[in-house]
């Protein structure tokens, strides 16, 4: 359940993340559009200054230099202006890529907002469960001989998954491996409590 409570922050994160990413291009994008638009600006008010210089002038040369000078940064406004249009075109495609990344974001957002109300619930219950299976085990506990407990939990703290264990066709199924027959037949008896001769798990019979 932890493992899914992280996997399902880890999608939801990874959303997020995504959406974020294509606002900073949008919000780049714009930038970088304002800043041709001040580029063009600063052009024009040169070419302005520029052109009433030119009319001021009385020498032919100054004349046709001022003249170059006016036409390339006309040239430079044209190319600024079709980098302009490609940023809006550019804008318009991060425009509808942010909306329907937004659209999946919210869809995601309401898939794992479902998945972790559902897990709410299956915690609380396990949380009963267990609550449930403490108590019980504890009063089980104390009917138990306590040297038998303490070899129990010994055994249970060791293995990390079972202390008692079946034999099934004289294997344990603890560490699957054969007893001897002397072992299996005091199992199927049931009058001791029996270990297995190689992991010392506890035994009973599954018959």
């Amino acid at each position: 359940m932890p493992l899914r409570r992280k996997s399902l922050e880890a999608q939801l994160a990874a959303s997020k993340a995504s959406v974020e990413a294509l606002k900073q291009r949008a919000r780049q994008v714009e930038i970088d559009r304002k800043r041709l638009e001040l580029d063009v600006g600063t052009r024009t008010d040169t070419i302005s200054r520029l052109k009433t210089q030119q009319y001021q002038t009385r020498k032919n040369d100054e004349f046709q230099a001022i003249g170059h000078e006016i036409e390339r940064y006309e040239n430079e406004i044209r190319k600024i202006e079709d980098d302009e249009l490609e940023l809006m075109v550019l804008a318009d495609k991060v425009k509808l890529e942010l909306t329907e990344e937004e659209k999946k974001a919210a869809a995601i957002k309401e898939s794992i907002a479902r998945q972790t109300a559902d897990l709410d619930e299956k915690s609380k219950a396990l949380e009963s469960q267990l609550e449930g299976l403490t108590k019980e085990g504890a009063e089980l506990a104390g009917k138990i001989d306590e040297d038998l407990l303490a070899r129990f939990e010994r055994l249970f703290k060791s293995k990390g998954d079972a202390a008692v264990v079946a034999v099934e066709h004289g294997v344990c199924t603890g560490c699957h491996m054969k007893v001897t027959i002397a072992t299996a037949s005091r199992v199927r008896a049931g009058k001791e409590i029996i270990s297995c001769d190689n992991c010392g798990r506890i035994l009973y019979d599954a018959a």
